[in-house]
């Protein structure tokens, strides 16, 4: 398993991921320290970046967006979510995306 995600009991997956809002375009950017880099092209107003984050990251497992739920980091660079429905390897993926 790797340092930005862990699989609990229950099958829930928990990500930590950095996010910088604003960018370009919405894309994963490597790993920054024991994080996950997403860049996001949403700004961070209002919720727009959050809510940007979630609907990327269901997107990209091919999973509905109420199966990414934002647990932690409402107005912090550094974020936790947690994903319902997606395997391990999927999730992994998302690194190398």
């Amino acid at each position: 398993m790797s340092d930005w995600f862990r699989q609990g009991a229950d099958g829930r997956i928990t990500l930590t991921l950095h996010i910088q809002p604003g960018a370009k375009k919405s894309e994963f950017a490597g790993m920054h320290g024991d994080a996950l880099k997403i860049r996001l092209a949403a700004p961070p107003v209002d919720g727009k970046a959050n809510d940007a984050l979630v609907r990327f990251v269901a997107e990209r497992l091919g999973l509905p967006r109420s199966a990414v739920t934002l647990k932690s980091g409402q107005t912090s660079r550094h974020k936790v979510l947690e994903v319902v429905g997606a395997t391990p390897a999927a999730i992994a993926a998302l690194a190398a995306a």
